[in-house]
């Protein structure tokens, strides 16, 4: 799934280009519209009891971006286990890379205890299935 991201002046520093906090935000949104494209969007992880917090991440920054770019943001499924969920992220602009990510995200109960997606929610572990099938190698 490709995610679109116009840069805002805000999101700028004082040199006039992305401050790079902003890419690990970008990927949070392109997460939760790719989740929302599966039929699992935060509200609707919340409303079976749900979460995924965020375990780690990183970015290797490659090219600046700037005020008004468009990042298009490829999001892609990298391992899935019964308890964690691993995601990348591939970001250009105009063609050219300008960001590389990965996050790590496991998944909790509403007692924030761990539970294993695929023997507690199997058809949300089904959907992520699903997913990493029709992907392929990325």
């Amino acid at each position: 799934m490709t995610y679109q991201h116009k840069v805002q002046y805000y999101e700028t520093d004082r040199m006039g280009i992305t401050h790079h906090s902003n890419y690990i935000r970008f990927m949070e949104e392109a997460r939760g519209e790719w989740m929302a494209s599966m039929g699992m969007s935060y509200d609707t992880f919340e409303a079976l009891g749900l979460s995924s917090p965020v375990l780690s991440v990183q970015c290797e920054y490659k090219h600046p971006t700037t005020y008004n770019d468009i990042i298009d943001i490829d999001i892609y499924l990298l391992k899935l286990s019964r308890l964690k969920l691993h995601v990348g992220y591939k970001m250009t602009c105009r063609g050219t890379l300008v960001c590389t990510g990965e996050s790590s995200h496991c998944f909790l109960d509403s007692g924030g205890r761990p539970v294993s997606l695929q023997r507690s929610y199997p058809d949300v572990y089904a959907a992520y299935e699903r997913y990493q099938s029709a992907q392929g190698e990325f």
